[in-house]
């Protein structure tokens, strides 16, 4: 519990504007780790289910990878300017 308090009164002295970058950079990051595990997920399921279907399935899964990390990139940039211009 002391521990909450000391991370409190620390960020109390911070600017909202640092807090929110923080935050959304967070959940940026969150999102894109559960919707890359979404997109496995579902890329071992089909695979399982028709292997010959296997190249083709890996290609989309990477593709699909690749531009939820770019959205989940983009999201942080963004976190970050707001943090460096409050």
């Amino acid at each position: 519990m002391s521990t909450l308090i000391v991370l409190l009164q620390a960020v109390a002295n911070l600017s909202w504007g640092y807090m929110g970058a923080a935050v959304g950079a967070g959940l940026a990051t969150i999102g894109a780790g559960l919707g890359i595990g979404k997109i496995g997920q579902g890329a071992m399921e089909g695979m399982a289910r028709q292997p010959e279907a296997g190249g083709d399935i890996r290609s989309t899964m990477i593709i699909a990878a690749a531009l939820v990390e770019g959205v989940a990139f983009f999201a942080v940039v963004v976190c970050l300017l707001i943090a460096l211009k409050a």
